[in-house]
This record gives structure tokens, C-alpha cells and sequence, in this order.
């Protein structure tokens, strides 16, 4: 057994034990591959992990850069209470119409609201809707673009919002500063504004599974 088989095999068992039949969420990744969409969602342990995340943060208000098909908007919608609110941007008008199919049978309508274009365009929008702050920003879009994201995001929260940017590592090619690679840049200068950044206390998490060799970076906005 190589060692991504051995990932792929550990995320089956912790999933086996630690999570519950989910038909719902089993039917929004079949619907995804069925459109035809990238099978780049999170991985059902990772979907988890954020709905837990935004549970212990008692998450009312929540904001998703990059929406797919909705697999993870999907996970952090659960876990806002009857009053909470999520709102989505996504690039792509197919992906958005798959994403409020999947929305809508998961019974999560009322709460989410997906917003189609390109996200530095409808990012300056969200306050015309009535939400100056967000209390959980997951960014998990372009790379490219993860350093404008991230801005909006500290624009957009207020003290103790978690922000949560996804796919960090890009298979450990983080490291390298010389590589020509656009996404890895992008998420080199994402860490790097965060480093210098004195409003956000932030760590990163490398994870292994069947998604592959990637990892987290989790912040919380400070009180100042």
C-alpha cells in the first residue's frame, strides 16, 4: 500500500466511526459529478471539521468565498441556528445553479443565499445587504486571488471572527518562493500578509487524507 492509499484509507475509517449515514450530503457530491463539476470539494471529514468549527464559534452570520457545488456551504449551513444566515459567492453561474439544487434539498434555503459573479465584484456589495460583519469567513476560491480575499475578509469581520482559508500547502509546494506557479504565489503572499497582519491571530494545520497532502490556515480577528 503506497502512502496516499494509506491517507485515502484513514479518512474511510475515522469517517466509518465518526460520522453518521449521510444521504443528503452522499447525493450533493453524486449531483456534482454527475454536472461535471471538478471533484475538488472537501473531504466529508473536512466538511465536519468546519461544521464543527463554526458551531463551537456559535456562527450566526457566515461568509463563503467559492461555492462549487456547495458541499461545504452545505456543511457550515447546518450549522447555523433558525436566525442564522449564510451567503456564498461563486464565479461560475453553472456551478451556482448545481449549488442552490443541492442547497435546496438539503432543506437549507431560507438560510443561504448564493451570489454569482466574480467575488472582488460582489465582496464591495455585501454591505448594501445589511451585514457590515461576519462572524465566520471560509476562503476557499482562485489562490491567486486569496490575498484581495483576504483583505475583504478583515474588512468584513469584527473581533473573534474565525477565518478559515483552505488548501494552504498546494502538496508542500508552499515552500518553494521561486515556483511559477500562480496559486502557490498566491497563497505565499496570503501568509505573508497575515504575518504581518497585527489585527488577526492566525496558525496553519497541515492535513493528509484523501484529498491529498494540503492543510488549513485558521485565524480569529483580534479585539482591537
Amino acid at each position: 500500500m503506497n502512502i496516499s492509499e494509506k491517507w485515502n484509507d484513514v479518512d474511510v475509517y475515522f469517517s466509518t466511526k465518526l460520522h453518521t449515514t449521510d444521504p443528503v450530503m452522499d447525493l450533493i457530491l453524486k449531483t456534482n459529478s454527475e454536472a461535471g463539476l471538478p471533484a475538488i470539494d472537501v473531504a466529508p471529514n473536512q466538511g465536519k471539521f468546519l461544521y464543527l468549527l463554526a458551531k463551537l464559534k456559535g456562527a450566526k452570520n457566515i461568509l463563503e468565498i467559492g461555492t462549487l457545488g456547495g458541499y461545504s456551504t452545505v456543511w457550515l449551513g447546518r450549522a447555523l441556528p433558525d436566525d442564522g444566515r449564510l451567503i456564498t459567492l461563486e464565479y461560475n453561474s453553472k456551478h451556482a445553479k448545481v449549488a442552490e439544487e443541492n442547497i435546496r434539498k438539503a432543506g437549507l434555503a431560507n438560510k443561504i443565499e448564493v451570489i454569482v459573479g466574480p467575488a472582488l465584484d460582489t465582496l464591495p456589495t455585501l454591505k448594501e445587504k445589511g451585514i457590515s460583519t461576519f462572524d465566520f469567513i471560509f476562503i476557499d476560491a482562485d489562490k491567486p486571488n486569496n490575498p484581495q480575499y483576504l483583505k475583504w475578509a478583515l474588512e468584513l469581520s469584527g473581533p473573534g471572527t474565525v477565518i478559515i482559508g483552505d488548501n494552504v500547502v498546494r502538496k508542500g509546494h508552499v515552500i518553494d518562493a521561486d515556483s511559477e506557479d500562480e496559486s502557490v504565489q498566491g497563497v505565499r503572499q496570503f501568509i505573508d500578509l497575515l504575518s504581518d497582519e497585527s489585527r488577526i491571530d492566525s496558525t496553519a494545520i497541515q492535513t493528509v487524507g484523501s484529498k491529498g497532502y494540503d492543510g488549513f490556515v485558521l485565524g480569529i480577528v483580534k479585539n482591537i
